[in-house]
């Protein structure tokens, strides 16, 4: 079992996203904790207002509402609804929520079984439940003692391995305009936005194309542009926009370019522990392989997770390289990297403008040793140089997949009277 917390701003958008998918036919209310009256006998109206009510019980909770999905295997597709509200309400008190009112929906518009649960951080007393590290905490402990209580297929750590099994969006099935279309590209942004660290829209773009997904600002003098909106649309084959741009505001998540310029800030720090792997990564292909073209880099840096993304112009040369560390989640356009990774960079060590590959990567793994004070003499042997590189070929971090839930993040300082959320 994977479980998603999400918090938002809006309690209305979360309810009518799960009660629009029931009146599509692509969900099922199926329970509720906490409410007076049994599911049966309550009104889509009432559902909501209870939650409401509760919710203004304090004005100062900016993030009050609260929308989990607890994602099953798809062997475990055969689960009856009581099952369900058993494991949603076991779920629910395991993380602190057992006394809160909440909403149940079965969803099936997706290749896996998985449940939505609606709810609110205000408690009954006006004060607010604090969900800071509750992924990392209470839900992954909860997670797996319902695993074993049920007997359900166990996560194992794999949460961000398995929400990024995703397949690109195919062309020749979308209906533009129609639901499947916003599903498809939406399927795509929830794998990606949240979990891969990008500081550039172009970055974000580098991993969003590779499944046939872009977003769009239009021309520098459009209205969209002038305005800083942003939509995203469909690809195809050839890696051409194809059919209507869908407004990024129109998306629950709300993946706009505001919000994106906040993670950008964010991701400038994040991703700085996982430079070096990519540049070590690259450095170590050239000393020990024959490379004539970025197509060969790619092909050698695809086992070890990392993707090059090239940028072309109409003419087909090649002016920008962007590298994609499926692994550790971060994206870095060469430049950034530093110059012998930038695609003139690589394009002159592919030996296309008289660059002494082999030789060089030897002297830039050479520098990194000496950076990292391994190197203590000016004149070493063949063993002695190949243990350099491989210290230096060594990540500072794990590149195991590991939910965000389990990683150590810093706690941010709160002011007077405030809410982290």
């Amino acid at each position: 079992m994977v479980a998603v917390i999400n918090t938002g701003s809006s309690l209305r958008s979360i309810f009518n996203y799960n009660e629009n998918k029931v009146e599509a036919g692509k969900a099922k209310f199926i329970g509720e904790g906490n409410y007076p009256l049994d599911a049966s006998d309550i009104s889509k109206d009432f559902r909501l207002k209870l939650l409401l009510k509760q919710l203004e019980l304090n004005t100062n909770v900016k993030r009050g509402s609260v929308h989990i999905s607890l994602n099953f295997d798809s062997s475990e597709n055969n689960m009856t609804k009581e099952k369900l509200m058993e494991i949603a309400h076991s779920y629910m008190g395991k993380i602190g929520f057992g006394s809160q009112p909440y909403l149940v929906y079965q969803h099936h518009d997706a290749g896996h079984p998985h449940i939505h649960i609606v709810s609110v951080k205000v408690k009954s007393d006006g004060k607010r439940i604090d969900m800071q590290n509750i992924g990392r905490n209470q839900s992954e402990t909860a997670r797996k003692e319902i695993e074993k209580a049920f007997n359900l297929v166990p996560a194992k750590g794999r949460q961000k391995e398995k929400i990024l099994n995703i397949k690109p969006v195919q062309s020749s099935v979308i209906k533009y305009g129609a639901a499947e279309t916003k599903k498809s590209v939406a399927a795509v942004l929830n794998a990606i936005i949240p979990n891969y660290k990008y500081t550039t829209l172009g970055e974000l773009n580098a991993v969003l194309n590779l499944y046939n997904v872009t977003a769009v600002q239009g021309s520098k003098d459009s209205r969209m542009f002038l305005h800083k909106g942003l939509a995203y649309q469909i690809l195809n084959d050839k890696k051409q926009p194809v059919g209507v741009p869908l407004k990024a505001s129109s998306f629950y998540m709300k993946p706009t370019l505001k919000n994106l310029e906040l993670k950008f800030a964010t991701n400038k720090t994040s991703r700085n522990p996982h430079l070096k792997r990519v540049k070590n990564a690259v450095d170590l292909a050239f000393m020990q392989n024959s490379i004539k073209s970025v197509s060969d880099l790619d092909r050698i840096l695809i086992p070890d997770g990392i993707k090059t993304a090239e940028r072309r112009n109409e003419q087909g040369i090649l002016y920008g390289l962007t590298y994609i560390d499926h692994k550790t989640k971060c994206v870095f356009n060469g430049s950034s990297l530093g110059k012998t990774y930038s695609a003139s960079g690589i394009q002159e060590r592919c030996g296309l403008k008289g660059f002494n590959t082999g030789r060089t990567a030897v002297k830039i793994l050479e520098d990194n040793a000496l950076k990292n004070k391994t190197l203590q003499s000016s004149f070493i042997s063949a063993g002695e140089l190949q243990k350099i590189i491989d210290s230096v070929m060594q990540p500072e971090f794990s590149a195991d997949f590991i939910p965000s839930q389990l990683k150590r993040k810093k706690k941010r300082k709160k002011g007077k009277g405030q809410s982290d959320y």
